[in-house]
């Protein structure tokens, strides 16, 4: 594997989300559910393990998850945090209310998305309403994710409606998506492994960066052989 420079990354903008302990709208509104207004700082994945320790059940975040907004380096840094931010959750199984603004020509991402957390609303699809009701009744967690084993990277993806999976066992491949993870300049990559991964629909293109699309588990969230 060639050895590259890790590229310099923008401030990392804060992630403004209102947080509650439980799911349900009439529980919300009880004393003590409501986390508040808050702004999560550092990195998403520990920003995250906040929340969930805080016990949050549900969070929305302000403001769009705009895909059609990506020319500049801070656009896209912006963009790949909120993504970030709704996997992360998602894997917890955490109510994310999100809003996605994608380009109207765009007939597919939402696809790649739909392991996650089903948006609240959606701008740019010709028909919104389809895509939103197909991405609802489509959604189940373990959709699409990957786990770290004993010398191996897996991956599970159902997002096409059969099962497909990925095994790796290169050392260079948890390196890529450790990188991928929160977004990275595809010049930084191995092109093997990023050619594999584009192929797979495994990374999203978000601006200059590409962002890797799995979300993590630690434990099976239903027996292995289920998922």
């Amino acid at each position: 594997m060639s050895t590259t420079t890790p590229a310099r990354t923008a401030p990392e903008e804060p992630l403004a989300v209102s947080a509650w302990r439980d799911y349900d709208a009439a529980a919300r509104s009880l004393p003590g559910m409501s986390l508040g207004d808050l702004e999560l700082t550092g990195p998403v994945a520990e920003a995250c393990d906040r929340l969930w320790e805080q016990g949050a059940r549900q969070v929305r975040l302000a403001g769009a998850v705009d895909l059609t907004d990506t020319g500049t380096p801070a656009a896209a840094a912006r963009t790949v945090r909120r993504l970030s931010l709704v996997r992360d959750l998602t894997a917890r199984a955490v109510l994310v209310d999100w809003e996605l603004r994608l380009d109207a020509a765009d007939s597919d991402t939402w696809r790649v998305l739909n392991h996650l957390q089903p948006p609240r609303r959606i701008d740019g699809p010709a028909r919104p309403s389809d895509v939103l009701g197909g991405w609802r009744d489509g959604h189940y967690l373990g959709k699409c994710l990957w786990r770290q084993g004993p010398g191996f990277v897996q991956i599970r993806d159902r997002r096409w409606g059969d099962l497909r999976r990925f095994t790796a066992d290169e050392p260079h491949y948890q390196e890529a998506i450790e990188r991928l993870s929160h977004g990275a300049p595809a010049t930084t990559l191995p092109e093997d492994v990023l050619t594999e991964f584009r192929e797979e629909r495994l990374v999203l293109p978000v601006g200059e960066l590409m962002w890797w699309v799995p979300y993590r588990v630690n434990r099976w969230v239903q027996e292995a052989m289920a998922i």
